[in-house]
């Protein structure tokens, strides 16, 4: 056998480096194994079994025995090419390679070789009768298997490792092109746009950035590879790509091989995926380590950009406290302080109070995670408004997202709640990718500058009601809150519950199983002013069997069908009762 990559400082032959997974991963990826059966050839080889396999990569070379060696031991060979010849053949018993039938050798060293998913085999040196026996052991598994002459080995060999070195060379001599193309777009101050730009120079297809949660900030490519993009199984009904499904890295051949992401990091914040799309070719390992390249980059470029934003997110959550409380000054100057700031708040407007439903302040995450979550809550409030209507203020505060939302004159309740809803779907997306579930408040339309306190404080006052009416993720139009707005200015939640379960008494519990059925047949009752005929109706119960209930009901309560104070002492204790977070 050709001691290839067997020196004595390198017994185990080409080692990979070991990825992030522990599994042997090498730097940069090989040459082709067809590219190698055309070496062949011109050494007057041939492929002798496996033609049908000639597609695999070949990063490296490993004699015969290290190789069963590995493969005994569980070992993944990878990417390598195992060599050998007449001698380490005949030796392969002693390595533990015969077949587990008492098979012949040939079987046997094919089977480990199969089952540690060798690239392939270079045999030299075997007889007719050998060579037969080792082809027809590989047929089955399709184990590509390269005869070369004796004579032509050694010439072979350094060819081939000379081509996987020039390969490895350019490959390298990319990612340092890449790398510096990359970086300039930075420094220049260029975008996220700009760099998926080159990202689909180098790769062709389509190149995007999103979120963690998968809203895409940036994109390039032609109109058709974007659109063959958009229109796969990756992205949701918003257009929110399945972050919490989308693999990271390189992968294997297969339906989704025309696509790799890999993920932005800085330090130890995730700040979303870089992913390629190529509708013509699979993405190889050389592509996913260019877009790992322009991931690092990318990540240069959002710190850069959150720090700007830092800085101009300051000065607009100011004036826009001071708008919502009424300290902007005068509405013109108001009108023109924001619209310096990009803003126009010279329209019909509605204002929107986002929350997240998790209690933050009980919260077992840590504060640093608590503000990188709400960050990224603003943010996404941001993205979805600014798409839609950028001249709308958007700004996160640290427990709320306060949104001023532009809507048509003279838009009614049911018009306004058609647009806010979109925003807030947007926003949702189909849940996932980390994404917090939050409830919105909605203010009545406003037509000045000076309606936006009024405004603010019903928009407030709808996201928590509407949350304890509905639970979370509602959201709530001010003007749907009835009783329930008056109810909530009461401060404290324990004069609510005792004058429950002074007016309700047993019925306020769920102590008996029946409690629910009769809280349900007297709110019923109070909501038909006691029509006992169409709440029979309403419950589907016969007459009688409701007229024994209400019997129930006033031996507990008291004669509400004929005193209407207690009537509306029960009706908002029921309306206190259905209040949550109380």
């Amino acid at each position: 056998m050709v001691k290839v990559a067997n020196d004595p400082s390198r017994t185990e032959g080409d080692l990979p480096a070991v990825g992030r997974s522990g599994e042997p991963e090498p730097e940069v990826s090989g040459i082709s194994l067809r590219l190698i059966a055309g070496l062949a050839a011109t050494a007057h080889g041939s492929v002798r079994a496996g033609s049908s396999r000639l597609d695999v990569t070949v990063d490296g070379t490993a004699p015969l025995r290290t190789a069963l060696r590995d493969a005994v031991a569980g070992a993944h060979l990878g990417h390598r090419l195992v060599l050998a010849d007449a001698a380490s053949l005949a030796e392969s018993g002693e390595s533990g390679a015969p077949s587990e039938d008492g098979g012949s050798r040939m079987a046997g060293v094919v089977a480990l070789l199969h089952s540690a998913e060798a690239a392939g085999l270079v045999v030299s040196g075997l007889d007719d009768a050998a060579t037969a026996e080792l082809v027809a052991a590989a047929e089955p598994v399709a184990l590509p298997v390269i005869e070369i002459p004796l004579d032509r080995i050694a010439a072979f060999t350094t060819e081939v490792l000379s081509a996987i070195l020039d390969h490895q060379t350019a490959t390298l001599r990319r990612l340092e092109d890449a790398d510096r193309a990359l970086v300039q777009i930075v420094l220049a101050g260029g975008s996220l746009d700009d760099l998926c730009e080159q990202v689909v120079g180098f790769l062709d297809g389509a190149a995007m950035v999103t979120t963690t949660d998968g809203r895409v900030i940036a994109r390039a490519g032609s109109a058709r590879e974007l659109a063959h993009a958009e229109g796969l199984d990756c992205f949701d009904r918003t257009g929110r790509l399945l972050t919490e499904a989308e693999p990271t890295g390189p992968r294997p051949d297969g339906p989704n091989a025309n696509r790799a992401a890999v993920r932005i990091v800085a330090g130890h914040l995730d700040h979303g995926l870089l992913i390629a799309f190529c509708s013509q070719r699979r993405l190889t390992t050389d592509d996913v380590r260019l877009l790992e390249r322009a991931a690092t980059v990318a990540a240069l470029a959002i710190t850069k950009d959150s720090a700007v934003s830092a800085v101009e997110s300051k000065y607009r959550a100011e004036f826009l406290r001071d708008a919502l409380a009424g300290r902007a000054g005068t509405p013109v100057d108001a009108v023109a302080h924001a619209r310096s700031l990009g803003w126009d708040i010279d329209r019909p407007l509605v204002v929107v109070v986002a929350e997240t439903d998790e209690d933050d302040d009980r919260s077992t995450r840590d504060g640093e995670e608590v503000r990188f979550l709400q960050q990224r809550f603003a943010r996404a409030w941001t993205h979805a408004v600014a798409v839609r209507d950028a001249a709308s203020p958007v700004m996160g505060f640290s427990r709320e997202v306060v949104a001023l939302i532009g809507v048509p004159e003279g838009s009614d309740t049911d018009q306004v709640m058609r647009i806010v809803g979109e925003y807030v779907r947007v926003v949702r997306g189909d849940g996932g990718g980390g994404r917090r579930s939050f409830s919105a408040g909605v203010s009545r339309p406003i037509g000045s500058v000076a309606g936006l306190p009024q405004a603010y404080d019903e928009a407030l006052s709808a996201v928590t009601v509407g949350r304890q009416m509905h639970g979370d993720g509602a959201l709530t139009h001010v003007d749907g809150l009835g009783i329930y707005r008056l109810l909530a200015l009461i401060p404290d939640g324990t004069d609510l519950r005792r004058f429950v379960h002074e007016s309700l008494r047993e019925l306020a519990t769920d102590d008996s199983p029946e409690y629910a059925g009769l809280r349900q047949t007297l709110g019923i009752l109070i909501d038909t002013n006691m029509n006992v005929a169409e709440t029979a109706r309403l419950l589907f119960f016969h007459y009688n069997t409701l007229r024994y209930r209400i019997g129930k009901l006033e031996k507990i309560l008291g004669p509400f069908t004929t005193d209407p104070d207690l009537r509306l002492t029960l009706a908002l204790a029921l309306k206190i009762h259905q209040m949550r977070g109380i």
